[in-house]
């Protein structure tokens, strides 16, 4: 009963354009637990149950906010169901890490160690190699940089189908990484590797999104770029962050021109608001030092 239920509230946010992925694992957890009770309504203690048993308070508010608005949804149909009060597991989200600049010898050096991995002879390394390379260059998503196929790399450039909210989009390349793909798929027919993904490893599929973090953080950690297992550090994540602020850098210093190209870098790297595109402002000390820089002379300006 409550997994029909959930299949309509899935149905109803991805023709909303939502992924939604995660949610649905979540509340097929959450079904299959309260169907060991024989449960056939949402009821409040047994949602306090189940996001107890969670391996983390983040974990437990994720799951607990997540059934607390399915609640509503089939509550809305059947008063029956009980809706739990918010805030029982925390309220907010999870903070942002701080975002790692990585330097360009930085990223060179991970590329490199990237061709040394297991097993030695086979596309795997080359695809790691290639595909940092390739989310050093574009700022790509890895989830995007995943998903790509080899017909997505087209004339113009290469064709996102994988974007936030099912969004599609065409982002240009600069010669050179476009030569480094062309070199890449040359090596892929070399060494006889299959698929229709663009990136694959020897199983002819790209890998998952979890491995490709694993290995990037491996080989930073074994290039003395982040410290040992269990502390914060250079993550995959931040070669976008990278690409933005290098882009933000590099713009005039003028705010009519810093108005264009932030419209510009945030249709780039497929943002839903511009506000999100805004947020790299804060992640590099440069940055902020010119803001205060600009901010301090139209002061003495008003004052004079």
């Amino acid at each position: 009963m409550l997994n029909t239920h959930i299949s309509r509230y899935v149905a109803l946010h991805r023709s909303l354009g939502r992924k939604y992925f995660e949610q649905e694992r979540m509340l097929r957890l959450y079904a299959a637990y309260a169907g060991g009770f024989g449960d056939r309504h949402v009821h409040v203690q047994r949602v306090y149950d189940w996001c107890r048993t969670a391996s983390s308070q983040y974990v437990a508010r994720q799951r607990f906010d997540t059934v607390r608005n399915f609640s509503r949804f089939v509550h809305a149909d059947d008063p029956a169901h009980e809706v739990p009060p918010a805030g029982v597991f925390g309220r907010g989200k999870r903070p942002r890490p701080t975002p790692t600049i990585i330097e360009p010898e930085q990223v060179r050096a991970i590329m490199a160690a990237a061709l040394d991995l297991p097993p030695q002879g086979t596309i795997s390394p080359y695809t790691y190699h290639y595909l940092f390379g390739l989310l050093a260059a574009t700022g790509l998503r890895i989830s995007e940089a995943l998903a790509l196929q080899c017909n997505d790399l087209v004339e113009d450039g290469l064709i996102i189908r994988n974007g936030k909210f099912g969004k599609q989009r065409l982002i240009a390349l600069q010669p050179s990484t476009r030569q480094a793909l062309e070199e890449y798929l040359a090596t892929r027919a070399k060494l006889g590797a299959t698929g229709n993904d663009l990136f694959v490893t020897i199983r002819g599929r790209a890998p998952h999104k979890v491995r490709a973090h694993v290995v990037f953080v491996r080989l930073a950690r074994q290039l003395g770029y982040r410290g040992p297992v269990g502390t914060p550090g250079m993550r995959l994540h931040d070669l976008r962050h990278t690409f933005a602020v290098r882009s933000l850098e590099t713009c005039p210093r003028d705010s009519e021109a810093v108005a264009h190209h932030m419209a510009g870098l945030s249709v780039y790297l497929g943002h839903t608001s511009v506000a999100n595109t805004y947020w790299y402002l804060e992640a590099t000390p440069v940055l902020l030092r010119d803001i205060a820089t600009a901010s301090e002379q139209l002061y003495r300006g008003e004052a004079a």
